[in-house]
């Protein structure tokens, strides 16, 4: 029996090889995934997913790793994406439900949303970092895929530009913890003014930093939300054609991942 060719990606094929690829072997719909705010102690974790066409209409200037890119920068390459792509989902899930879910199961949970609501069934999938299972499609999980897929990176940028106008909106109805600024990141700034005015509805309890100014430090994940308030709003976004955007809500509770888990900050500040 013949095996069939091996796939290579060159390492200088820039950004677009590995879509290349596996286009190359049959695969043309190839998703990307990737979220924002994950490691933020305020605010909501978006995820986002996203189809590029192939040739040169997928092929968009600038295209990066979000974290690298400037706000101007970011915002004119989200316009282009949401433009260019054959289908792009973002799923928005409240501070709320990362605390009543865990941060780890809510990341897959609402990539796996994302994806499954691309108009265009993927026929591929690439994430960012680790992989998400319940798919029916095969995919990889590629270490810092922002930087090494375009369909990652153009979800990456979907998700941090989304998620950063939600941050701005977020600091005109809570200001003083200077949301516009950090993005609800653990900031020398956003410190002080945690400890100063105490943590807001939409600040993540199950953080050790946000749940030890509260008084709730020693309480387990699930407790240190105050209960007896109003639900969170619906935080929805109108999306182009080929695109959905809406709130992670209403499935049943899993096992926590552990705090500690929750308290990493990946990358820093974005």
């Amino acid at each position: 029996m013949l095996t069939p060719p091996r796939t290579v990606v060159r390492r200088d094929g820039g950004l677009y090889a590995l879509e290349r690829a596996l286009q190359r072997r049959g695969f043309r719909y190839v998703a990307g995934a990737d979220e924002a705010g994950r490691g933020a102690c305020a605010g909501p974790l978006v995820a986002a997913a996203a189809i590029l066409p192939e040739g040169r209409r997928g092929e968009i200037e600038g295209l990066a790793d979000s974290k690298l890119l400037t706000a101007a920068s970011r915002e004119r390459v989200y316009a282009e994406v949401v433009a260019r792509a054959l289908a792009y989902a973002v799923v928005v899930i409240p501070a709320e439900e990362v605390d009543a879910r865990g941060l780890h199961v809510c990341n897959l949970a609402a990539m796996r949303r994302a994806l499954a609501s691309l108009a265009t069934r993927p026929e591929y999938v690439l994430t960012d970092g680790f992989g998400v299972d319940g798919l029916d499609v095969p995919g990889l999980a590629v270490w810092k895929g922002d930087r090494v897929a375009a369909c990652v990176a153009a979800a990456s940028v979907l998700a941090k530009v989304t998620r950063d106008r939600i941050m701005v909106e977020l600091d005109g109805r809570y200001p003083g913890y200077g949301f516009a600024e950090h993005k609800g990141y653990i900031t020398a700034e956003h410190t002080e003014a945690l400890r100063g005015l105490g943590p807001c509805v939409e600040h993540r309890f199950s953080y050790v930093n946000v749940a030890a100014v509260s008084g709730r430090d020693g309480a387990p994940p699930r407790a240190r939300r105050p209960v007896g308030r109003p639900a969170p709003e619906p935080m929805e976004r109108a999306g182009a054609s080929g695109g959905t955007v809406g709130v992670a809500l209403g499935e049943q509770p899993r096992p926590l991942a552990p705090v500690g888990e929750d308290v990493v900050m990946e990358g820093g500040v974005r």
